[in-house]
C-alpha cells in the first residue's frame, strides 16, 4: 500500500498516461483518427487503473494519445496532462513502461530528471519498476531511454523501407483520394471517377488552357456558384468532410485551383514518395526533389489526358498578368525577346485602340534598359500566327505522312531502342534494390543475434546502403529521361489534334494557341531596306520551328520515303 499522504496530496490527481504509435507492432487500430480507443490503449488503461487501485493512488485521471509517435511531445493528451502538472494539480504520473512516455532520450530525461522533480511530481514506470521519489530503477532509466530512442530510429528506417517497397511495387502509399475521385467500396486500392466533381476538374483545366490564371478561375467558379471541394463533400454527407461547412460554399481559393492543376493523379497515374520528414525526431514534412518521386501509370481512369496536363504545366511556368485595363492578348506569356531572353510585355491602355495594342521587350524601359524595343502590334502578330498555323494545318491535312517523316528525321535515331534499354536498366535496378533490402534486413538480424560483429555489420551495411542509394538515383534519372521522351511523343499528339481542330474552325482561340504554340520570338525591326521588317520565329509544340518544304523538296521527300518505308511507318 502507498504511504500516508497529506491533505494537499490527497486533493491532487494521479495522472495515468498511455500512448500508442501507428508504427508500434501491437497497434491493432483499423485506421488513424478513429474516435474509439484501440484495444492496446484499453489494455494500458486497465493496467494503469489496476496499479493505481492496488497501491492506493487517489483520484486517477486517464490521458492518452492514440496513433502518435513517441519521438514528439506535441501530443494532445500529453499536453493536456502537462497543463495540469504545471498548474500544480498532479501529484503522480504513472505509465505502463518508459517507451509509452516517449522515445526521445533528451526530452524524456529532461522531464523525468529536471521538470518533474522541480515541480514535486512523482513518476512511475510499471514495467521497469521506476519510482523517481524512492529512487527505485532510476539507475537504469537512462539506458532504457537510449534503447527506446534507438528502437524509434530503427522503426523509422523500416517504415521508410516498407513505403519505398510498396511504391516500387505500384501500391498506393497515400490514401487521400483527390477531388474528382472516390474510393471503390469493394477495393480500397482502386479509385473511381466521381463524375460531378470530375466535371469541375475538367472545367478548371479548360479555363487554364483558355489563358486564365488561378485567381481568375477561382473568381469565375464563385460567380457560377460551383461548390468548393469541402462544401461538395458536406453536401453529399461524405465522411471525407472532415472540415466544418465553409461560410461561403462557393468561395474558391487560388491555392485550391493551383493544387488541382498541379495534381498529376488526374492523368490516371499515381505519384508516390513526394514528401518525407526531416528525421524520425523532427516530423516536419518536406517535399523531395521531383526526380526522387515514384510515378506509376494507369492506376485509375484518367480525368485529364496527359497532353492537356503537360501543356497546362508549361503554361503555368509562363504566368500571364492582365494589363491595368484587364485586357490580354492571345499570346500573353508566349512572346519572348531572342536577344536578351526576356518576355515581351503586352501593352494596353485606355488611350489605345484595340488595333494599337502592342508588345515590347521587358528590358527596353523606354530606351534606358539593357535591350532594344522589339516592337510589334498585337493585330499584326495575330495575322502572322494565323497564317503560319493555317499553312502548317493545310500541309498536315494533305501530307501528314510527310510531316511525320520530317519529324522523324529531326529526332534522335534509335529512340525506340533507347527507351527499351532504359526500361531494362530500371527493372534490373529495382530488383537489386529489393534484394539489398533483404540483405540489409538479414545482416541486421545476424548482428542482433550475435552472429555478426558490430564492426563487420557497420561495414557491410554502409556498402549496401551506398549501392542502394546509387541505384535509387540511377532509377530516378532514367525515369526522368523516359518521361521527357514520352512528353515529346504526347506533345506531337497534342499538336496534330490542335491542327485538325484549326482546320475545322479556321480561327485562333486561347485553347488552340496554348495547345499549338510553345514560344514566339520577336526580333528587333530591320530598316536596312528602307522598309520596317520584323522577323517572327514561331516555335510549335513538339516540333519547334519548322520550314515547310517547297514543291521540289516535297517530291524529293516522297521519293525518299518510298525508299525507306519501314522508317516512315514506324514514325507514323
Amino acid at each position: 500500500m502507498a504511504t500516508k499522504k497529506n491533505k494537499g496530496q490527497e486533493e491532487k490527481i494521479t495522472a495515468l498516461y498511455a500512448r500508442l504509435s501507428d508504427d508500434d507492432p501491437e497497434n491493432e487500430k483499423k485506421g488513424v483518427g478513429s474516435d474509439k480507443e484501440s484495444n492496446s490503449i484499453q489494455n494500458q488503461r486497465m493496467i494503469l487503473y489496476d496499479y493505481a487501485r492496488a497501491h492506493g493512488y487517489l483520484h486517477p485521471q486517464f490521458f492518452y494519445d492514440d496513433g502518435v509517435s513517441g519521438t514528439t511531445f506535441e501530443r494532445p493528451g500529453f499536453k493536456k496532462m502537462e497543463e495540469l502538472i504545471e498548474a500544480g494539480k498532479v501529484s503522480t504520473v504513472i505509465v505502463k513502461d518508459l517507451s509509452r512516455f516517449g522515445r526521445n532520450y533528451l526530452e524524456v530525461g529532461n522531464y523525468l530528471e529536471v521538470v518533474y522533480p522541480t515541480l514535486g511530481v512523482k513518476f512511475i514506470a510499471i514495467q521497469e519498476n521506476v519510482d523517481t521519489l524512492s529512487g527505485s530503477g532510476t539507475e537504469m532509466m537512462p539506458f532504457h531511454n537510449i534503447f527506446n530512442e534507438w528502437y524509434a530510429s530503427q522503426t523509422s528506417k523500416k517504415v521508410r523501407a516498407v513505403w519505398a517497397m510498396k511504391a516500387a511495387n505500384g501500391l498506393r502509399t497515400n490514401f487521400n483520394v483527390p477531388f474528382g475521385y472516390i474510393r471503390d467500396p469493394d477495393d480500397q486500392e482502386k479509385w473511381l471517377i466521381d463524375e460531378p466533381a470530375a466535371e469541375v476538374v475538367r472545367k478548371i483545366f479548360a479555363l487554364c488552357l483558355a489563358g486564365k490564371g488561378p485567381d481568375q478561375i477561382a473568381r469565375q467558379l464563385e460567380r457560377e456558384k460551383v461548390l468548393t471541394p469541402s462544401a461538395y463533400y458536406h453536401a453529399l454527407g461524405a465522411k471525407k468532410a472532415n472540415h466544418p461547412m465553409p461560410k461561403n460554399p462557393y468561395g474558391w481559393k487560388d491555392s485550391s485551383v493551383c493544387s488541382i492543376l498541379a495534381n498529376r493523379s488526374y492523368t490516371g497515374c499515381t505519384v508516390k514518395l513526394k514528401t518525407t520528414t526531416v528525421s524520425y525526431k523532427v516530423h516536419k514534412m518536406v517535399y523531395k526533389p521531383e526526380e526522387e518521386w515514384v510515378v506509376t501509370p494507369n492506376t485509375q481512369e484518367a480525368i485529364i489526358d496527359e497532353d492537356t496536363w503537360l501543356r497546362v504545366q508549361e503554361l503555368r511556368e509562363s504566368k500571364r498578368r492582365p494589363t491595368a485595363t484587364g485586357r490580354t492578348s492571345l499570346f500573353s506569356g508566349l512572346v519572348y525577346c531572342p536577344d536578351c531572353g526576356s518576355k515581351l510585355y503586352f501593352c494596353a491602355a485606355k488611350s489605345l485602340r484595340k488595333d494599337q495594342e502592342f508588345f515590347r521587350c521587358a528590358n527596353y524601359k523606354s530606351g534606358r534598359g539593357e535591350c532594344t524595343i522589339h516592337f510589334i502590334r498585337d493585330v499584326v502578330l495575330q495575322k502572322i500566327v494565323l497564317e503560319a498555323v493555317g499553312e502548317l494545318a493545310d500541309f498536315v491535312r494533305c501530307y501528314e505522312p510527310v510531316f511525320l517523316y520530317l519529324i522523324a528525321q529531326n529526332s534522335a535515331k534509335g529512340r525506340k531502342q533507347e527507351m527499351k534499354d532504359l526500361n531494362l536498366e530500371i527493372d534490373a535496378a529495382r530488383r537489386r534494390i529489393d534484394e539489398l533490402d533483404r540483405l540489409i534486413s538479414r545482416i541486421y538480424e545476424d548482428n542482433v543475434l550475435g552472429r555478426l560483429s558490430d564492426e563487420r555489420y557497420e561495414r557491410m551495411s554502409a556498402g549496401y546502403e551506398k549501392e542502394q542509394h546509387d541505384l535509387v538515383t540511377s532509377v530516378a534519372e532514367n525515369e526522368k529521361r523516359l518521361r521527357e521522351m514520352e512528353k515529346e511523343r504526347t506533345d506531337l499528339h497534342a499538336l496534330l489534334k490542335g491542327l485538325r481542330e484549326f482546320t475545322e474552325v479556321r480561327e485562333l482561340s486561347p485553347e488552340l494557341v496554348n495547345t499549338l504554340i510553345r514560344r514566339i520570338e520577336i526580333h528587333n525591326s530591320d530598316r536596312s531596306t528602307g522598309h520596317v521588317r520584323v522577323k517572327v520565329d514561331i516555335y510549335f509544340t513538339a516540333v519547334g520551328m519548322i520550314d515547310l518544304p517547297t514543291e521540289e523538296e516535297l517530291k524529293a521527300l516522297m521519293e525518299e520515303m518510298q525508299n525507306a518505308p519501314m522508317q516512315a511507318k514506324a514514325t507514323a
